[in-house]
């Protein structure tokens, strides 16, 4: 009687953690991964849009570089996307994954420029500033806990909650553009009051606000009792209830300061560059906050500088439409390429694959 046996074939290979390499190491696979993607573009240019990649790398170069106005532009942008990136930052420490911050950012928007719509010729302008700052961070606060409260008390969806809001948002945005222009166009102009002041260029205070709030947020969750309280309850729930940490109390506590920081983002946007509101003023940068803070691992000083290569591969890419008169579907291909290049040169810096081994090498496997 012949017998059979059943053999488990080993897979080709194993996904293992990797032991934690230096980060002189780490940051030049990230370094290699960037210039990788650049350079699949410049080949891509070639064919796609009959560029000389020479041209190409020039063209995305100079829409950050280009001149002093550019300049400030991307210091601008830089800044607001920082400073939306570390509103996001002290909810996803703690592993609640706030995906709201478009929505919280646009209703501290909305309350600010509902201040200067109401009050505007009422009071002196230093006071009308206050007022819209309390307003927009208040509004962002309350945006912010409302899911928080759902999530400690009923333990719903936060992803699903948080991204629902938005649209929340955005319609009561519209909303009151409706009730605010009796003409119908749904157009608000630029509001001439609650401006904040200029100091040396137009855009500097801004930076500076959102240069100290970076400073601030890293104190806060590295250096106080609540930034710890977040750590620990992004590890695990349950450690954090054993050791006597109150869980729902942190999760409220954590998103009111997450919502507050994006209704002072709202603010500013607000104050100190658009002076007006549309159901766009964010323009996605909520969203984008999401990639910045983690591609920083949620530190805010590395912030910094993921907030500044995400905008100049944006601003980049804008520029290779205008040089080379095309649509945007070409850019937003670089900017895609790039990113997926990041995300996955992360995944080989956290982890590396074992290729299996023969079993037999000259003889019978002992």
């Amino acid at each position: 009687m012949k017998t059979h046996e059943n053999h488990t074939s080993e897979p080709l290979f194993h996904v293992v953690k990797r032991d934690t390499i230096p980060v002189p190491k780490a940051m030049m696979i990230r370094v290699a991964a960037v210039l990788a993607a650049l350079l699949l573009c410049s080949i891509l240019s070639i064919f796609l849009i009959d560029a000389n990649p020479f041209d190409f790398v020039k063209t995305l170069v100079d829409g950050t570089f280009g001149s002093v106005r550019r300049l400030w532009k991307f210091a601008k942008d830089s800044a607001v996307l920082l400073c939306i990136s570390l509103a996001v930052t002290p909810a996803f420490r703690m592993r609640f994954w706030n995906i709201g911050a478009e929505g919280q950012t646009l209703v501290g928007a909305l309350a600010a420029v509902a201040v200067a719509h109401y009050l505007g010729g009422s009071c002196p302008n230093g006071l009308l500033l206050i007022l819209m700052l309390i307003a927009a961070v208040l509004a962002g606060a309350i945006w912010g806990g409302i899911p928080a409260i759902f999530k400690a008390k009923w333990e719903t969806n936060e992803t699903l909650f948080t991204l629902m809001m938005n649209y929340v948002a955005t319609g009561l945005v519209a909303y009151f553009l409706v009730l605010w222009t009796p003409s119908g166009s749904s157009v608000l102009g630029a509001l001439s009051v609650g401006h904040l002041p200029v100091i040396g260029h137009e855009y500097l205070l801004l930076i500076l606000i959102t240069l100290v709030l970076t400073a601030l947020v890293y104190i806060y969750l590295h250096y106080t009792k609540q930034g710890y309280e977040i750590a620990v309850v992004g590890e695990s729930e349950n450690t954090a209830r054993y050791i006597g940490i109150g869980v729902g109390k942190v999760i409220l506590r954590t998103m009111l300061v997450s919502g507050a920081i994006c209704g002072l983002a709202g603010f500013l946007i607000v104050g100190a560059l658009d002076h007006s509101i549309t159901t766009t003023t964010v323009g996605g940068m909520g969203f984008t906050a999401i990639m910045v803070s983690w591609l920083a691992k949620f530190n805010p000083l590395i912030m910094i500088g993921t907030s500044a290569f995400v905008t100049f591969l944006d601003q980049g890419a804008a520029q290779i439409t205008t040089t080379f008169n095309i649509d945007s579907s070409f850019p937003d291909m670089v900017v895609g390429i790039v990113l997926f290049f990041i995300i996955g040169c992360e995944f080989f810096i956290g982890y590396q694959l074992k290729f299996r081994t023969s079993a037999k090498k000259g003889g019978n496997a002992q």
